[in-house]
């Protein structure tokens, strides 16, 4: 089901009487996430939107804001500031104003790559940067539930990649499905990255011991856990 309509904010507009916005970052399932700035300081935040029926009783802001709260020790979870409440095309609206963080998504980084394909080793680098942060987050009894290129945000820093999850969903107590879920996810960030379905029978031994053809069974037997997947990328062989 799609939002009866977009907030569209233009730049130069004021929201919640402290923030003016800058531009649109993007759109998802639950809301619009705009680039913002403090009037009074010009720091700048991020502002996510929520679309009112995709936010009954204000439930989706709240497990959103309580699991940013939850994870705030996590190096890859966005910082969550405050929430406030305003009026957009008459009526109420939520908005959590959290850190801005630059970078890319990842359609946008690979798509500076030849074919849109990230070399071997690079893909393994990034992964393994990903899992470790998907790791913390399990630690804490809490998973992503989202995970996909358009929800992981990338800045390069010298040879290591620099990673935030964002857009976290918020499917009820965390479990084993949940967690598992997510380390599937992440092996189809993988599997995309060198490239998908089109170039996958090619593909290195080492990939294909990862992605093993994307059967989450086969996948959550060799990699339980977000750790597991860490530690084999941290020692297998080449």
């Amino acid at each position: 089901m799609k939002p009866r309509h977009f907030f569209d904010l233009v730049p130069g507009r004021v929201i919640a009487k402290n923030y003016r916005v800058e531009g649109l970052l993007g759109r998802g399932y639950e809301g619009e996430v705009y680039l913002v700035s403090e009037r009074l300081t010009g720091a700048r935040r991020a502002a996510k939107i929520f679309y009112p029926e995709r936010n009954e009783k204000n439930a989706a802001a709240t497990h959103y804001a309580q699991k940013l709260e939850r994870l705030r020790d996590c190096s890859m979870v966005i910082q969550y500031h405050h929430a406030e409440q305003i009026q957009l095309q008459g009526e109420p609206v939520s908005v959590l104003i959290s850190e801005f963080v630059e970078g890319q998504l990842l359609p946008g980084l690979l798509s500076g790559y030849r074919a849109r394909r990230m070399p071997v080793h690079e893909a393994l680098c990034l992964l393994r940067t990903i899992a470790a942060g998907l790791a913390e987050i399990h630690e804490k009894r809490e998973y992503h539930g989202d995970l996909h290129a358009q929800n992981v945000l990338v800045r390069r820093r010298g040879v290591h990649f620099d990673v935030k999850l964002v857009d976290m969903y918020d499917r009820g107590r965390a479990n084993r499905f949940h967690i598992q879920q997510d380390v599937c996810d992440v092996v189809r960030i993988l599997y995309d990255l060198v490239g998908g379905k089109a170039y996958y029978a090619s593909q290195p031994p080492v990939i294909k011991q990862i992605c093993l053809g994307l059967k989450c069974t086969l996948i959550t037997q060799r990699y339980p856990t977000a750790w597991h997947l860490c530690r084999h990328l941290d020692t297998f062989q080449w």
